[in-house]
């Protein structure tokens, strides 16, 4: 099958089954894997994973990763770090991490699954959680602030790791491989503080009273209006292709520069206008395909022995509803608030399934461990509002939801970002 026959039914079955979850309340990504299951080799054998599908899958990659950095900002970032949130953050990410590397180890896996197995287990996706807090009615509560600051200290946890991971080649030992580590942290902070930097100065900049919005107000009036995606897509490049030059994968920048891009630096209208065309050009098109393309890497002989899959799926799930529980419990929640956070926190979603496709792509993970990975996140990002309606059921998420509107302040809101 040619490529632009393989892109039409990918993305015709992607949509179509993603629409349909999204109907039964789950995210569509689930529907759009199902579907590069189906037609892939494991089930039907329509299409086959090829160089032309990977080149389109990482290009998307790089746009998710770009809406990803959109939807956080660094004041975000340095929010979720203050007070008690931090210590909820570090217990989600670092119990489940652990969890994953005593799991990897039990199973005879090398050095390098096992920190990427480790790595995938630890996360939890922001969009998940917004989506799944929203729908509740419940993104003013505790229960927000801290698994939304949970969140986003992950995500960039699980970036910051994966930089890291990718720098070190196969093979090498273990001396060696720290000092590729040791250097690896150094290049890559080096890369972070020169980001906070220039953060500041924007800052500096904003509050001279100089308008950051005038310089693509300028760009757009010069090139016309229809500019405004590429010269946004041409500005996060430039911090990937810095973070390539050091030696990490593109997406790593791209998303650290996405972080830049907030409504300080557009009008109200242009921004609505980038994140309405980049929405349409990633969810309409290259995200589903993306997805599709995961579902098409699974084969029958990946799950020939299900007790790794089964085993993974679980620690998975136990150990980040045991540290949100854990965590809440730390900062003052009663059993069934402490409960309801490690359920929110269970939902793995999008940056679980890009980092394990950047694993698989780039040979640290093999089929197997590949197909793991995806399957563990499916299965743990549907069973998220399945878990959080068992710790909380409807009268008592009612009688949650009306003592939160009484009793919380008006800045929990923003503390949850």
């Amino acid at each position: 099958m040619s490529l632009l026959s393989s892109l039409l039914v990918l993305i015709v079955s992607a949509r179509l089954l993603g629409g349909l979850f999204a109907r039964l309340g789950q995210p569509p990504m689930l529907g759009e894997i199902l579907a590069g299951l189906v037609l892939g080799p494991a089930m039907l054998d329509l299409i086959q994973p090829n160089a032309a599908l990977a080149g389109v899958s990482e290009l998307a990659v790089f746009l998710i990763i770009l809406s990803a950095g959109l939807e956080i900002r660094f004041a975000d970032i340095f929010g979720a770090m203050r007070g008690r949130g931090m210590l909820v953050a570090l217990l989600g990410f670092t119990l489940p991490f652990v969890a994953g590397l005593l799991t990897g180890f039990l199973f005879g896996k090398d050095l390098m699954r096992t920190l990427f197995l480790g790595l995938c287990i630890s996360i939890t996706a922001l969009p998940v959680a917004v989506k799944l807090l929203e729908g509740l009615g419940i993104l003013h509560t505790p229960i927000a602030r801290y698994a939304l600051a949970t969140a986003v200290i992950n995500d960039v946890a699980a970036l910051f790791i994966l930089g890291i991971l990718l720098e070190v080649p196969q093979h090498e030992s273990v001396v060696d491989s720290l000092g590729i580590i040791g250097s690896a942290s150094w290049k890559l902070l080096a890369l972070v503080l020169g980001l906070i930097m220039l953060n500041r100065l924007l800052e500096w900049l904003d509050r001279r009273q100089f308008s950051l919005r005038a310089v693509p107000e300028a760009m757009v009036r010069y090139f016309g209006p229809e500019a405004l995606f590429g010269i946004v897509v041409v500005f996060v490049l430039v911090f990937g292709i810095v973070s390539e030059w050091l030696g990490f994968h593109v997406v790593i920048g791209a998303f650290f520069g996405a972080l830049f891009l907030d409504e300080r630096h557009f009008f109200a209208s242009r921004y609505q206008e980038l994140r309405g065309t980049l929405a349409s050009v990633t969810g309409g098109f290259l995200a589903p395909v993306f997805f599709a393309y995961l579902g098409l890497e699974f084969t029958a002989e990946a799950f020939e022995d299900l007790l790794f899959p089964v085993v993974v799926t679980l620690v998975s799930i136990a150990s980040k509803v045991a540290a949100g529980w854990w965590g809440g419990r730390l900062v003052g929640m009663d059993r069934q608030e402490a409960l309801g956070l490690g359920c929110v926190l269970n939902g793995r979603g999008l940056m679980e399934l890009v980092v394990a496709g950047i694993a698989y792509q780039n040979g640290f993970v093999d089929q197997s461990m590949f197909s793991t990975l995806v399957l563990m996140g499916i299965v743990t990002t549907l069973l998220t509002p399945i878990l959080f309606r068992r710790a909380y059921p409807r009268e008592a998420l009612e009688r949650y939801r009306r003592a939160a509107d009484a009793d919380a302040p008006p800045s929990h809101d923003s503390d949850a970002r």
